[in-house]
């Protein structure tokens, strides 16, 4: 008679891993359809970049509590409004490095920019982002950016927690991740908040503002994703 062997902790992992099967990126992706259907939050809608969003963008590019997390430098308007240009024109995922911004649009809260009839749209408060990693191993790291005005209010949560949800059902990634200033303790708790784990810290990644600075990953599987919901 052979004795069974009782399943171990890499058994187990091995077999869910198998049943996400091999790797199947949903590229390429075109994100013009989500002009007219954006993704929509309890309080936002999260929609691709627009130029016509420098105006509000620039209101916390420019904020020095923002460029201290975030490695953009320190730009004047009209510069801003050419990087946001640039962001808005990143709207196909089809190979490594590309990526797409969702602009967090909070419903109600007005905009700071007038439109050509005189009205005021909706504020763009903060941007969330999607960059492929590897389309290979079906790999997105996400990121975002929000106004300090509007922190506090469970925002990025919502935001972020839609656009991991588009991550993993739409563009069918395996793997999202999250790569921050490891000084960064609030978007180190919304990792967190988000059922993301910390795989590691990165000693003197960077060099910033006159000094070297350490690096946080975050990480989280679709089957892990799935089971957080």
């Amino acid at each position: 008679m052979h004795e069974t062997a009782e399943p171990t902790v890499d058994d187990e992992r091995a077999k869910l891993a198998a049943a996400d099967g091999p790797p199947a990126l949903a590229v390429p992706f075109d994100a013009t359809p989500l002009d007219a259907t954006p993704l929509r939050t309890e309080r936002m809608v999260l929609r691709p970049l627009l130029p016509s969003d420098a105006d509000d963008v620039y209101e916390y590019q420019r904020l020095p509590e923002v460029l201290r997390f975030i490695p953009w430098p320190e730009r004047d308007r009209v510069e801003g409004r050419q990087h946001t240009e640039k962001r808005a024109a990143w709207r196909t995922i089809a190979d490594d490095d590309d990526a797409l911004i969702f602009a967090m649009v909070l419903v109600g809260e007005p905009s700071v920019s007038i439109s050509r009839e005189g009205a005021k749209g909706d504020r763009v408060i903060g941007d969330l982002m999607l960059r492929v990693s590897s389309v290979e191993h079906a790999q997105l790291e996400i990121g975002w950016v929000v106004h300090p005005a509007f922190q506090g209010r469970g925002l990025a949560l919502e935001g972020a927690r839609e656009v991991l949800r588009f991550a993993f059902e739409s563009l069918r990634a395996h793997r999202v991740h999250a790569l921050l200033a490891a000084r960064n303790l609030a978007s180190a708790a919304l990792c967190e908040r988000l059922g993301m784990r910390r795989e590691g810290t990165m000693l003197e990644e960077e060099y910033h503002y006159g000094e070297w600075e350490d690096s946080a990953v975050y990480g989280i599987l679709r089957r892990e994703w799935a089971a957080y919901l």
